[in-house]
């Protein structure tokens, strides 16, 4: 007869669980994530490269972020609120937006490659549409 809590039965069958492979999995697991997440949190989903700005402030999140990408065949692509998008998407979204918030800011982060007037054209638009609190985006100098 087997002693009490060897694990082992009559027949010679180990009957406990050995625990040790699965803590080694999930720690190997938690350092994993651990080392992945701050590279997930701090790479934008949307490329745009942001000018430089030595007076640069940290703005609290709005409800309308807006990004000007660059187009390498010219001219530039529009993203509202992280989805690609137009005018026409503008025209429909910020009405709504206002409704909720009265005092809404756009955040608009615009690419170097993107042209003055294409910046000056979207801002002219939202503002056309009621929004009249702007933020522009920029990167700190290091």
């Amino acid at each position: 007869m087997a002693a009490q809590g060897s694990g082992v039965d009559e027949s010679g069958v180990f009957s406990d669980i050995n625990v040790t492979p699965l803590v080694d999995v999930t720690l190997v697991l938690l350092i994993i994530f651990m080392v992945a997440t701050p590279l997930i949190v701090n790479n934008p989903s949307i490329k745009v490269d942001l000018p430089k700005a030595a007076a640069a402030e940290a703005t609290e999140r709005t409800s309308l972020d807006l990004a000007l990408q660059r187009d390498p065949a010219g001219g530039y692509r529009l993203f509202v609120n992280g989805r690609a998008g137009d005018e026409d998407l503008l025209k429909t979204l910020v009405p709504g937006l206002l409704a909720r918030t009265p005092d809404l800011q756009a955040t608009l982060a615009a690419d170097k490659g993107v042209a003055y007037g294409d910046v000056v054209h979207v801002v002219d638009v939202v503002k056309g549409l009621g929004v009249h609190r702007f933020a522009l985006e920029t990167d700190p100098l290091r």
